[in-house]
């Protein structure tokens, strides 16, 4: 076992890598147009920063968290969400709202793992505080879309969305359910059994096939809304069309989690298997102040990172290196001095430390450089190089102080970061 990773984790390599770190860093660049700021929150909290916002019904509490006592005696739990935890700093932070918070990194839950998702992910999180106008939930919405276009999945990826509606919507719907679910009670799974007492709704988002079929004819929430609450998700309906968004609304949408409010909605896609959402979200306007807060309406979406990459074609655009072929010992130790200006300046540099003429031109060929610097006793003394562009074959003699330059003109128009 000590040379293997734990299940339902997973290294990262090389290309791989990087198509990891383009997510976050394009996730970072959008939400900057949006107005977010970037804020990080620590790995791990007091396990109470979960449980009295997650609800107890959650499959997150009674069965994914990782849970622990420090060596204080204090329960700690590794971060299952981002919301709960960005919520606990806002409060704690006395942050002043209207706010956007953007933030990434692992999150962990003891769960099976699957297509794009480990027990150790990573996530992209994006929370708006503050702003009760369902403006702001379009312009999340809208947020979402813009980054699936952005990473090319857009066309693979469609919206589902739905309204919890208020209190006094909910209120009745839950009592709805209990009513139509206590029918068939025990038909129902053991788990949806123990959500028909904590909170029915959560029923609604069952997978057992059984539960399913009962589901079908559950009775609907757009029965129960109230006039704010249909009005409110009516204007969030009328702006996604104006913004030509498509979607489709699906009153069976609830979420996983109890704190949610008025608008749920996730982007979700065939392409992973039975967990397909690939960003989901939704309003949560009591959570701040039932953890001690003033009241905040707000609301959020996070993405998985695995799951985007899963999905998207992007690939690595390596910068090819300029590869040093030094001729003489003299010429060896220079190769230390001038690999070091060129990195400082910004170019991808490669050689071999040791070699023949020969045998570092086919190492040079082989690793596909754009540019070779040859040089030896004769260059060093007359403070020259030679450079040959390695797809032409061109060879010429250049001034050594004048190597960014000459360089620069090899690669033309169309050099690139090494990476990205």
């Amino acid at each position: 076992m000590i040379n293997q990773t734990v299940r339902g984790t997973k290294d990262l390599l090389f290309d791989e890598w990087y198509r990891f770190k383009y997510v976050q860093q394009t996730a970072s660049e959008i939400s900057s147009l949006y107005g977010f700021l970037p804020v990080e929150t620590p790995i791990f909290e007091y396990t109470e920063v979960f449980t009295k916002t997650l609800g107890d019904s959650s499959d997150i509490i009674n069965k994914e968290m990782y849970t622990f006592n420090d060596k204080g005696g204090k329960s700690i739990t590794l971060r299952p969400e981002f919301t709960a935890a960005v919520v606990r700093l806002l409060v704690e932070k006395k942050l002043q709202t209207p706010i956007k918070l953007f933030s990434t990194g692992p999150a962990f839950r003891y769960e099976r793992p699957q297509k794009g998702r480990q027990r150790q992910f990573h996530q992209i999180n994006f929370e708006a505080f503050g702003v009760e106008d369902p403006k702001a939930d379009i312009e999340l919405i809208t947020l979402a879309q813009h980054l699936l276009t952005e990473f090319g999945i857009d066309k693979n990826v469609r919206l589902e969305i739905n309204s919890l509606g208020d209190g006094e919507t909910i209120g009745k719907y839950r009592e709805a359910l209990i009513s139509y679910f206590k029918k068939f009670q025990n038909d129902l799974s053991e788990d949806s059994q123990n959500r028909l007492i904590k909170n029915p709704l959560r029923i609604l988002d069952s997978k057992d096939k059984t539960d399913k079929e009962i589901i079908s004819g559950a009775p609907k929430i757009s029965d129960y809304y109230t006039k704010k609450s249909l009005s409110f998700f009516e204007q969030i309906l009328n702006g996604l069309t104006i913004l030509d968004i498509p979607y489709t609304v699906n009153d069976k949408l609830v979420r996983g989690l109890d704190y949610y409010c008025h608008t749920v909605f996730e982007f979700v896609t065939e392409d992973l298997g039975s967990q397909g959402a690939v960003f989901a979200g939704g309003r949560y306007d009591n959570l701040v102040s039932s953890v001690g807060g003033k009241h905040t309406p707000a609301i959020g979406f996070a993405g998985g990172i695995e799951r985007v990459m899963e999905l998207t074609n992007y690939l690595v655009k390596e910068e090819r290196a300029v590869c040093l072929i030094p001729i003489g010992k003299e010429a060896e130790e220079h190769a230390l001095t001038l690999a070091n200006e060129l990195r400082r300046n910004g170019l991808y540099v490669i050689y071999e430390y040791s070699g023949t003429l020969k045998t570092r031109m086919r190492k040079a060929n082989q690793a596909d450089a754009k540019v070779a610097l040859i040089f030896g006793d004769e260059e060093l003394s007359s403070k020259t190089l030679k450079i040959k562009d390695m797809d032409l074959g061109e060879e010429k003699t250049i001034a050594r102080n004048n190597i960014i330059k000459s360089i620069h003109q090899v690669y033309g128009q169309n050099r690139k970061s090494r990476f990205w």
